[in-house]
């Protein structure tokens, strides 16, 4: 007889993370115990409001704030967006964008174009039986 499986547990912030939410805006019963992968996937199934307000007005971390305006997080830090930012305060950018914004955008656009170029190249090269090792 095998013994009973431990539940797995995750801390606060890799919980945030995957809930893509800013640990410090979640309420203090998150973030000071650790979350089971069960507990994730109900908050996820049916959040509790304060994760359907937080979603919609933030504060939201980086990750969700570059995705929003379409830039990398490198980006937000090469421009001083260091500290989370609302959902307004994203929406105000992209209202008033800075001249930075569409370089940022057009340098993220030419990043996945090449990265869908190799991952083509990669594919073609599997499939032809030939090594992803040699340089393009």
């Amino acid at each position: 007889m095998s013994a009973p499986r431990k539940t797995q547990t995750m801390k606060p912030s890799t919980a945030a993370q995957k809930l893509e939410v800013y640990l410090p805006a979640t309420p203090a019963e998150f973030q000071e115990r650790d979350i089971s992968r069960e507990e994730l996937q109900e908050l996820q199934r049916t959040p509790p409001q304060w994760l359907v307000d937080l979603r919609k007005n933030g504060p939201h971390p980086r990750g969700v704030v570059a995705a929003r305006l379409r830039v990398s997080i490198s980006a937000l830090g090469r421009h001083g967006l260091t500290d989370p930012l609302t959902t307004a305060e994203i929406d105000e950018i992209i209202q008033n964008p800075p001249e930075w914004l569409s370089r940022e955008r057009a340098t993220q656009a030419e990043v996945k174009r090449e990265e869908r170029r190799l991952k083509e190249r990669d594919a073609q090269r599997r499939a032809s039986g030939e090594s992803t090792d040699a340089q393009a």
